[in-house]
């Protein structure tokens, strides 16, 4: 199990976010994990700041900054098809979408694109809403 800011995760990179990816190696090439999930959580901080980073890329956090815009693609997403909705709306599903923009990095790894491809590892995304207790499963299409 890996935590982070944002349950995110970077584009494959050998150079780049190595924690991630070394986690990731060992979990499908050492232990054989069968599944991957990616779980997104209600009110988090992460995406908070990625939906509030200023658009003119001015920075506040140097490192925080930088990794919450894995999901930039999420915040465009949502930016754009849902306007007429609240910030806290808004932040809610950006952070079901940053779930997807993970799963999608995933399939950058070669040892998981290898997997998924030979139908050895399947790929989960996950949403857990802790103000109701309610939990959404989905599979990435």
């Amino acid at each position: 199990m890996a935590r982070n800011i944002g349950n995110l995760i970077p584009i494959f990179d050998k150079l780049k976010h190595s924690e991630v990816g070394s986690i990731i190696e060992y979990a499908v090439q050492e232990l054989k994990v069968e599944n991957i999930l990616v779980i997104g959580h209600s009110r988090c901080g992460g995406v908070k700041r990625l939906m509030s980073h200023p658009e003119d890329g001015s920075a506040t956090f140097d490192f925080i900054d930088n990794w919450v815009n894995i999901a930039q693609a999420a915040k465009i997403k949502v930016k754009t098809q849902h306007s007429d909705l609240t910030f806290e709306e808004q932040c809610e599903i950006c952070a079901e979408e940053a779930v997807n923009v993970s799963l999608k990095n995933l399939h950058s790894y070669p040892f998981v694109k290898s997997g998924v491809d030979e139908k050895k590892i399947a790929l989960r995304g996950g949403y857990y809403n802790f103000v109701d207790g309610s939990f959404k499963l989905w599979d990435l299409e």
